[in-house]
């Protein structure tokens, strides 16, 4: 789907047009699952959390904001891809936290194959990595979020980002660079 044609929709959307995500929703949903299955590839199979449970979740947080001012198609992803980093990190931090005496959390997804601890500790850690790159460098962050959580391209990230497509590379090996020192103490 054309770029112009999303963007259309996700402006008309904002102004409070309901149609308009009616309409939008069959247009991004491929792209929405790719981005989850990118995010789910890097969880441990049998994971509980479903890629469709994924794409839903980020639907349901997406709905209820409102307040985004869209701006573009890749704007909407990258958010989109935001809002599954969190909803993985949250998952994994509840599951974290029932081994220290938290409630239990209720699944109502159809799915309860266990989660590795080693990987929900995993997705902690780089998340808790990015946030104090983003203290540090918030562009940085950010393209680590949008290539490798999202699955951007060096130029939809340059677009988004409104910087050139070097400056995304260069960011890029920096980021990497940061993220391995600062992952590998742990």
């Amino acid at each position: 789907m054309e770029q112009p044609e999303i963007t259309q929709l996700l402006l008309a959307w904002r102004k409070g047009e309901r149609s308009a995500l009616d309409e939008l929703i069959p247009l991004v949903q491929t792209e929405l699952r790719r981005l989850a299955r990118n995010y789910m590839r890097r969880q441990k199979v049998g994971h509980t959390l479903q890629t469709t449970a994924l794409v839903n979740e980020a639907f349901v947080r997406l709905v209820d904001s409102n307040r985004v001012n869209w701006q573009d198609r890749n704007h909407f992803y990258a958010i989109c891809a935001q809002l599954m980093r969190r909803i993985l990190v949250d998952f994994a931090r509840k599951k974290a936290s029932l081994k220290r005496g938290g409630e239990r959390v209720q699944v109502t997804l159809g799915d309860n194959v266990d989660v590795s601890d080693e990987r929900d500790a995993e997705v902690v850690a780089l998340d808790e990595a990015l946030e104090r790159l983003a203290k540090m460098n918030e562009r940085q962050s950010r393209i680590v979020e949008l290539r490798y959580f999202g699955g951007l391209t060096e130029e939809q990230i340059a677009e988004t980002l409104d910087i050139s497509s070097r400056t995304v590379r260069r960011d890029w090996n920096l980021a990497r660079a940061w993220l391995y020192r600062e992952l590998s103490r742990t």
